[in-house]
């Protein structure tokens, strides 16, 4: 495995983490359980559905950044982050940067596997304890990962029918995702795929 170095390139998105022991956590899924290809490939297969900074080599990781970044701004508004504790925020912010970290699968194919979400939040329970998560805040997370397509729960090419938003954090978990992959959102990054102003 490549060594990769997630306390210098992750180190704006640790700092929105308040909790030790999740900030940790986080740390050890992006360092140890994260497939390769989250950190290379475009967030697109076909390059139709996100914006110029979620394309190329690190496109991803830098879509997953930008939803983790949108999630702290609306988070940071009263009116929205008010009806979530400091610990349910935290693991919101951690479900929007890993929610697609098995969006081509666990071995890459060349193509977005329409049921990653539900892939990933079996991954976060199947390994909540080696991460030191409860259940509760697996669980938790799981749920907001499951859902994070929204609407768009079907596919013709895929049997799978994903879970649909219900509770207000999975609809917050789909809105930040969704516009991270709008195109007429640019979220400016420098040159190490660090968020910049």
């Amino acid at each position: 495995m490549e060594n990769r170095d997630i306390e210098n390139r992750f180190s704006d998105c640790l700092s929105l983490i308040k909790e030790d022991g999740l900030k940790e956590s986080l740390k050890l899924i992006l360092d140890e359980y994260l497939p390769n290809y989250w950190f290379h490939e475009g967030a697109s297969s076909t390059g139709k559905y996100h914006p110029v900074y979620a394309a190329g080599d690190g496109g991803l990781m830098r879509h997953s950044k930008a939803a983790m970044f949108i999630g702290k701004d609306i988070l940071d508004n009263p009116l929205f982050g008010d009806h979530f504790s400091s610990h349910q925020k935290d693991l919101l912010l951690m479900s929007l940067l890993i929610h697609d970290g098995l969006k081509y699968n666990f071995e890459k194919e060349k193509y977005t596997n329409f049921a990653h979400p539900v892939l990933m939040a079996k991954f976060v329970m199947d390994n909540h304890e080696l991460w030191d998560l409860s259940y509760e805040d697996a669980e938790y997370m799981a749920r907001v990962i499951a859902s994070h397509m929204g609407p768009w729960n079907k596919s013709q090419y895929d049997k799978t029918i994903l879970p649909v938003p219900e509770t207000k954090e999975e609809v917050f978990v789909h809105l930040c995702d969704y516009l991270a992959s709008r195109k007429l959102i640019n979220i400016h990054f420098d040159d190490n795929s660090m968020i910049s102003n």
